[in-house]
């Protein structure tokens, strides 16, 4: 459809006559064309210059779609040679400004349209003056290796990154284009020649930006800006994406972040530009929620506007852009959210405002109302900003200061009536002053500190030494909290322990800034802390070597339902693709202490009862073997070759096996592999299938066991592998069926009453079950199966800890104890099904324990597992009820359902006792056995 056909809105001329004059430059235009030429031009002396310059032209382009012109004038830019490059894109750039103006203008294109033409014609210009000034060195023989055919293809190795608003497509009508120019030095063959290269690079640059930028009598194409590349005031115009990297992963700053999240590889090398920008998304999208990055953001902002002198209310000379309300409000308001969450939330990374406004509001970080409204004023003050660089092809955000000015952009704008413009914008403003003021507004506590008693006084005395407080800012953010935190501790049932607590936690903490600007935006976690340092000083020690996983509370899924360990495996699986061996490992860790932390606080908030969260820690487990396994095994191949024959599965043994785990508990493992006849493997080194498998089992308990800056995720027990620490670390599979079959300890088939696969290959894993069950279902019967267990209970109970009231795991009638009869029964029942309590329950089927003696068992079987998954909250030492604190008290009441700690000891020694005499009847210990 022609221009003419698609006009909506015409804008009116502020000097008629000027308008009137526009049209002798043209010719055959419709009357509805005609009236937007004759506004534009009686309300813009550049567009009144424009039409006497490129009259002719326009006159025939408007009987084009306006879609093919624009795509025309970009192909034309490709034809530019050195010696037309500069007069060429000028010529082109008048009639790009023309054609995008006037859709606009006459309301042909919306906004996102408009910005995105431009911004494509810009791309074009760009890579239309790359383009010929590399080729020219190359020429020239000034980048070694690259002819003039490699600058014409992909700049020879050299990208132009777009930033700001170019970068997002987003560019308005008069701006700058922001640049940064780097250099692909893995394509130079030594510093020489790379040191070469960048001598030519920076001189095609300069050349570059000079056809861009400078004026000459046919105009200028587009103020090019190249201040924004890593330390502008020392580097060159162009540096290698290394030296980039570096600097970045060293020295970037918050606001080079945030500019960052508009970055695009426009012209030159587009693939060697994405992938520099892709590993820098690190830097860039932080793993954690960066509320400290709001706090520099806008301290950014207030120095901005001191500086330009911005705080001003009046519409006269306010500024657009930077403003009161203005359209940097919008754009800060969305950069900052995305700062915050896009780390862990790749659909909040989009460069466009109004997009990032839509997926925030999908994230419920913003209201779908803010979102629409915020996008709603977000175009109608871009339209007017571009109204006033139109105007004069002025690069200016500033509202005219005189009455007449007022008039002129007001008929611009297509509005007769100058008053209404100004109300209507005026309004705009204010609503987006008032939308975005909670993200801006200055905070200060208004809350007045409680009174202490002294023990409280000297407990906070003592925090400004602490390492979280040292900073100026941490101490800043700090002491907005301190007064709200002191009241909800003073309102705590115990204020003195639970301020201890906190004390632990603070203590604890090696730096504040992040972990005190996440309680300042968020005072739900607030609630949280609070909750924790009252009731779990364990869980609050842990929170303060791990603070990020409160990350974890904000994202939507924490109170969702329990993955399962099949969901968990895909979402860890999902977290590692794509990531080195050594970030893998990190990845790692961060993911299982954030799906601790959950477990632990949904035991605490009573979400979840104590075999469920064995089930849960039990299923984080599962997870991290299944997601480690092949990370292990792929990296021993990169340098030994494939896994010979069908691989390894990891066997695990214990409380994984039976999904008994606490937060604490170790993983007992065992690898079996089976490598079909191959001898050695095909790789750099190769090696027989025993010290492959014996270096990934090495390298598995190093990655599950080594400390990293993470921390480290479990202690790893071999021992249950045939030959105990004497055997190889890893089992062929007809190894293992040999010596579960000939050669095994009872109590080492009791064992594999608790074994399950958790990794690798399936039909392996099924080979390997199948050994188990066999093994299992043979012993159904056995006579020997008790007297034996007996022995081995004699040895446990002279060579372990005593059990008492609180330590439930030890001792006769303790958990241990009451496992080690449910695996002896179970063997003996022949039962392959995992699980004490299952365990239990198929000894009673097969009348091997009466129902009365069964229910003993399982009663106080839930009861120790109660005790001993709430202990691990309330401390990381032994549970010391006494010394616990009142907090700790009422938790476990809840969890065990009684008035009192008196009851509760009452029927922890009851069921203790009761289960020792039921334990003693099947596994007697004799004197002579303890010796």
């Amino acid at each position: 459809m022609p221009f003419a056909n698609r006009i909506t809105r015409t804008p009116l001329p502020h000097v008629p006559e000027r308008g009137a004059e526009a049209l002798e430059h043209l010719h055959g235009l419709s009357p509805e064309l005609a009236d937007v030429i004759r506004g534009a031009a009686g309300s813009s002396p550049f567009f009144s210059e424009l039409f006497r310059k490129e009259g002719h032209w326009l006159s025939h382009a408007v009987d084009d779609e306006p879609e093919e012109v624009i795509a025309a004038l970009i192909a034309e830019t490709g034809t530019l040679t050195k010696d037309t490059i500069d007069t060429g894109l000028r010529q082109l750039k008048r009639r790009a400004a023309l054609i995008v103006g006037l859709a606009d203008l006459a309301g042909v294109w919306g906004l996102t349209t408009v910005t995105q033409a431009w911004t494509d014609f810009a791309d074009a210009c760009v890579a239309a003056a790359l383009a010929v000034h590399v080729a020219a060195a190359a020429r020239r023989g000034k980048i070694p290796g690259q002819t003039e055919e490699d600058a014409l293809r992909d700049g020879a190795g050299m990208v132009a990154l777009a930033m700001g608003k170019m970068g997002a497509g987003e560019l308005n009508y008069s701006s700058d284009i922001d640049l940064i120019c780097l250099f692909d030095e893995t394509r130079f063959d030594g510093p020489a020649e790379e040191m070469e290269a960048r001598a030519g690079f920076i001189k095609a640059t300069r050349a570059m930006a000079a056809t861009l930028n400078d004026p000459s009598k046919d105009g200028y194409v587009f103020r090019t800006d190249l201040r924004l590349r890593p330390d502008a005031s020392v580097t060159p115009v162009c540096i290698s994406m290394a030296a980039a990297e570096r600097y970045y992963e060293g020295e970037g700053r918050t606001w080079e972040r945030s500019a960052y999240i508009k970055a695009r590889a426009a012209a030159g090398d587009v693939a060697a530009g994405e992938k520099f920008l892709t590993a820098l998304t690190p830097f860039v999208w932080r793993k954690h929620l960066d509320f400290a990055a709001v706090s520099e953001t806008m301290d950014m902002r207030q120095r901005i506007r001191d500086h330009k002198g911005l705080h001003g209310l009046a519409l006269e000379g306010r500024n657009l852009k930077l403003g009161h309300g203005g359209i940097r409000e919008i754009e800060f308001f969305a950069q900052t959210r995305q700062l915050v969450a896009g780390g862990r939330d790749p659909s909040l990374r989009q460069p466009r405002t109004v997009k990032a406004l839509a997926a925030l509001a999908r994230a419920d970080w913003i209201t779908r109302d803010v979102a629409s409204a915020l996008a709603d004023h977000y175009a109608a003050l871009r339209e007017a900003e571009h109204r006033l660089q139109m105007i004069d092809d002025a690069q200016t955000h500033s509202l005219p200061k005189t009455p007449e000015g007022f008039d002129r952009l007001a008929r611009l704008s297509g509005e007769g009536d100058t008053a209404r413009y100004r109300a209507a914008l005026e309004a705009r403003l204010q609503a987006v002053a008032e939308l975005t003021q909670d993200l801006y507004a200055s905070k200060s506590s208004t809350t007045a500190a409680p009174a202490l008693s002294e023990a409280a006084r000297d407990i906070v005395a003592r925090w400004p030494g602490y390492p979280a407080l040292r900073s100026e800012r941490g101490q800043a953010i700090f002491e907005r909290l301190k007064p709200d935190l002191l009241n909800r501790f003073t309102a705590a049932a115990r204020p003195d322990e639970a301020l201890a607590n906190f004390d632990g936690f603070l203590r604890g903490l090696p730096a504040g800034v992040q972990i005190f600007s996440l309680f300042d935006a968020n005072p739900s976690l607030v609630d949280l802390l609070v909750d924790i340092c009252a009731t779990a000083p364990g869980l609050a020690a842990y929170l303060s070597r791990h603070s990020r996983v409160l990350d974890a509370v904000l994202d939507g899924q924490f109170f969702a339902d329990w993955p399962g360990a099949k969901g968990l495996t895909e979402d860890l699986a999902d977290t590692l693709a794509a990531l080195d061996y050594e970030a893998q490992l990190d990845a790692a860790r961060r993911w299982q202490k954030e799906w601790h932390f959950r477990v632990g606080v949904h035991m605490l908030r009573g979400l979840i009862d104590a075999q469920d969260a064995a089930h849960q820690y039990s299923d984080i487990g599962e997870a991290v073997v299944a997601g480690l396994w092949p990370c292990v095994c792929a990296d021993i191949a990169r340098r030994h070759g494939p896994a010979p024959g069908r691989g390894g599965v990891v066997l695990a043994m214990g409380s994984l096996g039976v999904r008994e785990m606490t937060a604490t508990s170790d993983l007992d493992l065992i690898v079996i592999f089976d490598a079909q006849g191959v001898e050695m493997t095909e790789g750099r080194r190769p090696l027989d299938p025993r010290g492959w498998f014996a270096k990934a089992t090495k390298a598995m308990i190093t990655a599950l066991s080594a400390p990293t800056a993470e921390g480290k995720l479990y202690d790893v027990d071999m021992r249950l592998r045939p030959s105990g620490g004497q055997g190889p670390v890893a089992t062929a599979l007809s190894s293992f069926e040999r010596y579960q079959r000939e050669e095994a300890w009872v109590w080492e088939h009791m064992a594999l009453t608790r074994a399950r696969i958790v990794a690798g290959d399936a039909g392996l894993a099924r080979d390997v079950e199948a050994v188990r069950c066999s093994v299992i279902e043979g012993r159904k019967g056995d006579a020997s199966i008790l007297p034996e267990a007996a022995e081995m209970r004699a040895r446990l109970q002279g060579a372990g800890r005593a059990g008492s009231t609180w330590a439930v795991r030890n001792g006769a009638g303790g958990l241990q104890d009451i496992a080690l009869l449910a695996q002896a029964l179970a063997l003996k029942a022949g039962c392959v099904r995992e699980g004490t309590l299952t365990q239990i329950d198929a000894a009673q089927a097969e009348g091997l324990i009466g129902g009365a003696d069964a229910q003993t068992l399982r009663q106080a079987y839930g009861l120790f597992q109660l005790i001993s998954q709430g202990g691990r909250l309330l401390s990381e030492a032994p549970l010391d009820i006494d010394t616990g604190g009142e907090g700790g008290r009422r938790f476990l009441q809840r969890m065990a359902d009684v008035p009192s700690t008196e009851a509760l000891v009452t029927r922890l020694d009851q069921s203790r006792a009761a289960a020792a005499d039921i334990v003693g009847k099947f596994m007697p210990v004799t004197e002579g056995h303890h010796g």
